[in-house]
């Protein structure tokens, strides 16, 4: 049996930017990617802090160290600039694999690291 855990999350990321004209996803600085262990197009779940809305979307390289969280295509409706978004991936793991794993969880201020991955 396969179990759903968390793999990573970027929490309290603020959004920097919106495009409702692009085709869709979110748009993450691959700085924080790479901290957070995002792929580009991985499935992620958003969770907007400020609103309570959540969606499912992929996630999109954005330009590395420019902080960016750009909220594009139908995800452009589910928050504004300047609202919090924790950002989630998951993976699959055997039952054996689950106690051993630990998921990556980055704490972001102004969408730099505060504390993390841990």
């Amino acid at each position: 049996m396969l179990i759903s855990v968390l793999k990573s999350k970027l929490h309290m990321a603020t959004v920097t930017e919106s495009d409702l004209n692009y085709v869709g996803s979110l748009g993450v600085d691959e700085d924080l990617m790479d901290l957070a262990g995002l792929v580009p197009y991985e499935k992620i779940l958003v969770s907007n802090v400020n609103n309570g809305e959540r969606f499912e979307t992929y996630v999109i390289p954005a330009q590395r160290g420019s902080g960016r969280i750009c909220l594009n295509g139908a995800a452009a409706r589910m928050g504004l600039k300047g609202d919090r978004v924790i950002i989630f991936s998951f993976a699959l793991l055997s039952e054996d694999e689950v106690g051993k794993f630990k998921p990556t969880v980055v704490v972001l201020s102004d969408n730099k690291p505060v504390k993390g991955p841990s």
